[in-house]
């Protein structure tokens, strides 16, 4: 196991610095220029020597080879660098950012393992009943239901539910308290959005854990263990359902790593400054190094995501072994 770990790790460096150049290449192939936005934003006339000094502060000015070569070298020593737009560094713009955006993914993910896996197991066992038809239609519905449209609709029948029963208007708060200083205050900035994702993502993990236990059940050994007189919990507990959860698993770990940066329309909605928020507008300012260092952060993420995924599987199946 520790030898896998180590090897998978290693593999994730080429996989990181092919994320870089690309990240790297297509950021400087987007038209406009970091310096002419930040000093015409007043709408102000620019001058050109403002504009290459402005080039050679930023680093602008040198080649692409040797702009690729430092980009390299101060993240593997853990220098992300100083925001071009914000002048502030890169660390302290997504560390005031980041908990947001990982408090509604880790609740949006508890939401969605909590509503697919029990329902998506029933509607297995109750296949062709009422109850899998109820199941599969609130899937269906969640599928097809856009997540903004959903967090618009959940938004405005919260304001006049509690305008009606307060009589006083009554918004979300915009910004953001850790759970730790108010837990209240922090519930309700949040619980909103991460009730919409994870009803959509509990939508997608049901109907793959129905598919995946209809499968399993089909399978002999399932078949054996009820010949031999097994109790049907034990069955469905032990043999089924940690099989059929190996696909689910999977579904769940790629989902929790997209939310981290891939909530920029829900953030949008519900007014809060996150990680996809912060890389739209990065990428909006021509800010190359705050864009540069979010898009490793996601690929940094999905890497650790899938590491553990991966260790899972042996968990749920010990037949798998690294080796």
């Amino acid at each position: 196991m520790h030898r896998y770990i180590v090897k998978r790790l290693l593999l994730a460096i080429p996989t990181l610095v092919g994320a870089a150049a690309l990240v790297f290449v297509l950021m400087r192939l987007i038209p406009g220029d970091v310096c002419v936005v930040r000093l015409g934003a007043g709408g102000t006339h620019v001058d050109p020597a403002s504009v290459a000094a402005c080039h050679r502060q930023l680093g602008l000015d040198n080649p692409w080879i040797v702009q690729f070569l430092d980009f390299l070298w101060s993240y593997c020593t853990f220098d992300f660098g100083i925001s071009m737009w914000s002048g502030n560094p890169v660390v302290q713009e997504i560390g005031t950012r980041l908990p947001v955006s990982l408090q509604i993914a880790v609740m949006a993910t508890v939401i969605a393992v909590l509503l697919a896996i029990p329902l998506g197991t029933i509607s297995a066992l109750k296949e062709g009943t009422w109850l899998d038809h109820v199941v599969r239609v609130v899937s269906i519905a969640g599928i097809a239901t856009p997540s903004f449209w959903l967090g618009i609709m959940s938004l405005i029948l919260v304001l006049n539910v509690t305008s009606l029963a307060t009589g006083t208007p009554w918004l979300p708060p915009i910004d953001y308290v850790p759970p730790w200083k108010d837990f209240w205050r922090n519930l309700s900035i949040v619980a909103l959005p991460a009730i919409t994702v994870g009803y959509r993502y509990s939508a997608v993990t049901m109907r793959i854990t129905r598919s995946a236990m209809l499968e399993v059940l089909r399978e002999d050994y399932i078949r054996t263990a009820r010949a031999k007189g097994l109790i049907e919990k034990i069955i469905i507990n032990r043999h089924a359902l940690k099989n059929a959860l190996l696909p689910v698993v999977t579904l769940i770990g790629i989902e929790f790593a997209f939310l981290i940066g891939g909530l920029v329309i829900t953030e949008q909605v519900f007014n809060l400054n996150g990680i996809g928020r912060l890389l739209v507008q990065a990428v909006q300012n021509q800010d190359n190094v705050l864009a540069q260092a979010l898009v490793m952060l996601v690929v940094a993420i999905f890497i650790f995501t899938n590491l553990v995924v991966d260790v899972l599987y042996a968990w749920l199946d010990p037949r798998i072994r690294f080796s």
